[in-house]
């Protein structure tokens, strides 16, 4: 069980391990670039009959520009006065939403009665891709329940290995279990 258990980790592992390597070093003295995003910008008409809230923004956008990815959190600034030099005016209200996949973004900005829609799109490298992957960045709940099963294997891994390292030797064994809980109380009190 240990060895198939440990060929399927090996696989996700050598992707997460990649991936996770490239995120330790994004920043600071041994930074490795991941490569900057290509980015465009474009106005769009907003539909006749209009957009009612900043989450059917984001459904119209995918709809309309068949995005892959998940809608982020849509925000919606209320109308306010602001000052322009010596005159006051009302702003009026912006939504803004992004749509995000592990290869890119599109976001879009929309200020309620103007007739066109500000979208932005964002398109990473090959690295970058990679890392969103990692992080989970627009992912389904497929992908999700595909990383448990790597974090499943690791802890089995690491159970079972300990299982053979002890080789069910009553002395092996009881050291283990000592280390086991010395590290997990070390944890607990680090927490605390």
């Amino acid at each position: 069980m240990h060895g198939w258990v440990g060929l399927w980790g090996a696989v996700l592992g050598l992707l997460f391990g990649t991936t996770g390597f490239l995120l330790n070093h994004r920043a600071g003295p041994l930074k490795i670039s991941s490569g900057e995003p290509q980015v465009s910008q474009m106005q769009m008409a907003v539909p006749a009959q209009g957009l009612k809230s900043p989450m059917e923004l984001g459904k119209w956008l995918k709809q309309e520009l068949k995005l892959d990815g998940n809608i982020g959190r849509p925000k919606r600034e209320a109308a306010h006065a602001v000052g322009w030099g010596d005159q006051k005016t009302l702003q009026p209200e912006l939504w803004t939403v992004a749509v995000a996949s592990p290869g890119g973004s599109v976001s879009a900005e929309y200020w309620v009665g103007n007739g066109f829609v500000s979208v932005k799109k964002s398109e990473n490298s090959f690295l970058a891709t990679m890392s969103n992957l990692h992080k989970g960045v627009g992912l389904s709940v497929g992908w999700v329940l595909l990383i448990d099963t790597l974090a499943g294997s690791i802890i089995l891994l690491s159970l079972t290995g300990v299982l053979l390292w002890t080789e069910l030797n009553k002395r092996k064994t009881v050291g283990a279990v000592i280390v086991m809980a010395s590290i997990v109380a070390m944890v607990c009190m680090g927490l605390m």
